[in-house]
């Protein structure tokens, strides 16, 4: 009998899916049973080996695609249509470049048929809230890599902030401007007490980001381990500079070291 992930105080349930691609005449298998659980207002990070199936994982979630066996429930709904309940942001940006900032962001509001007043109202709102609106009339080509990475968060939050896949969203960046952008997710993720799913190669990002983390395998990805991080919140880049950061650290290369194929 399956819980009820709602009752559970759960955003995201996921009950041994499995995904296997048809290859001319062979078969890939890209996930082998997968388990995994994202609760209200929490922040659940995926690491593994590049290639080991993190991004057929988030396609089935967002509803993209079907898993060959296997359940899942987004706030308890285990039957009903996955598409457009998450908040789905991919590794590069992908702003539109003849919109202005402030029509990129409203992009999902266009999409769901939110009145064009509305949509321009919340768009601008959310552009003041976190101290952009002075780039509202401004074009993508005309933006750093890091405000439009920026841009394309309060886009993905405008269409859905209650659930949120990120997928590798600062992967991109110099180090300085991807420290930068982990301080002002966490304080975007606190106004709006998001749920997330997020990918990332990044062992610190991963451990000063998350409440949890799954370590997938090589593919087909099962998960190896997962470790909770039990740092005090609000997090701060010096605290991956503690003890029980650096022992964080330690034990996920371990385990990612032995999974990396060579």
């Amino acid at each position: 009998m399956m819980h009820d992930p709602q009752k559970d105080g759960l955003k995201l349930a996921i009950k041994g899916v499995t995904k296997t691609y048809q290859d001319g005449r062979r078969q890939v298998e890209a996930l082998a049973p997968i388990d995994l659980t994202v609760g209200q207002g929490e922040f659940v990070s995926l690491i593994g080996p590049s290639g080991c199936g993190k991004s057929t994982l988030f396609n089935i979630v967002a509803g993209v695609d079907t898993p060959t066996t296997g359940a899942l429930a987004i706030e308890g709904d285990w039957e009903g249509e996955r598409a457009g309940k998450v908040g789905y942001m991919p590794q590069q940006p992908l702003l539109l470049p003849w919109r202005s900032v402030a029509e990129n962001v409203m992009l999902g509001l266009d999409v769901r048929r939110v009145p064009r007043k509305e949509a321009q109202q919340r768009a601008y709102e959310l552009l003041k809230r976190f101290g952009l609106q002075d780039f509202a009339e401004s074009y993508p080509v005309t933006l750093s890599g890091g405000m439009r990475q920026r841009i394309a968060l309060l886009r993905t939050i405008l269409f859905n902030a209650s659930f949120l896949l990120l997928d590798e969203p600062f992967g991109a960046l110099d180090a300085l401007t991807r420290i930068t952008l982990q301080m002002w997710l966490l304080e975007l993720l606190q106004s709006f007490q998001s749920s997330v799913l997020f990918i990332t190669h990044d062992v610190r990002e991963a451990i000063l980001l998350s409440d949890r983390i799954y370590v997938l395998s090589a593919r087909p990805a099962s998960v190896l381990r997962i470790v909770d991080i039990d740092l005090p919140r609000p997090r701060r880049q010096q605290m991956l500079a503690e003890t029980r950061a650096v022992e964080l650290e330690q034990e996920l290369i371990s385990l990612l070291v032995k999974e990396q194929p060579l």
